[in-house]
């Protein structure tokens, strides 16, 4: 049994203390902060490095966590694949949301229309003067009618077009 032990002893200490800080970040969620539901990525809410020393030590042991077990602890936003659409034709986005959004790598219709829940809360919370914007203003259902070319579809339901087409 010791040298069981012995010969682990580094795998036990790496399991015991991603244990101690998984336990520690779970338990310390803010006030406010909302809890996590069945079927939400995980990744999603993994904090955003440079919010504060404990967001940065925890996103540094997601980091290695995922070296060591293999998979991909951050959660990607779809990449654009041609040329950047007006944005501002999304009603509630004016000039400088528009830039936020591709300060934050999203300058196509499909983009944002492509993003899962738990990626279009991570963006929100980049998203920082614009903070609950993409649900309230339904971005994610707006962007879907103008990236399958459907005007009319998006006039029916919210209105002319915003911005110039």
């Amino acid at each position: 049994m010791i040298s069981l032990i012995s010969d682990n002893l580094l795998i036990i200490v790496i399991a015991v203390l991603i244990g101690l800080i998984v336990g520690w970040w779970i338990l310390r969620r803010p006030a406010g902060t909302p809890e996590r539901t069945a079927g939400q990525d995980p990744l999603a809410t993994l904090p955003h490095e440079g919010h504060s020393l404990a967001d940065e030590d925890v996103a540094a042991v997601a980091d290695i966590a995922g070296e060591f077990l293999g998979v991909n602890v951050h959660s990607e936003l779809p990449g654009a694949s041609g040329p950047p659409d007006n944005l501002q034709m999304l009603k509630g986005v004016g000039t400088k949301m528009a830039a936020r959004f591709n300060e934050n790598g999203i300058c196509r219709f499909d983009q944002l229309a492509s993003l899962t829940p738990a990626q279009a809360a991570a963006l929100d919370a980049r998203m920082d003067p614009f903070q609950g914007r993409i649900e309230r203003d339904r971005l994610v259902e707006q962007a879907g009618y103008l990236a399958r070319g459907d005007v009319q579809g998006f006039q029916a339901t919210f209105g002319n077009l915003g911005g110039e087409a």
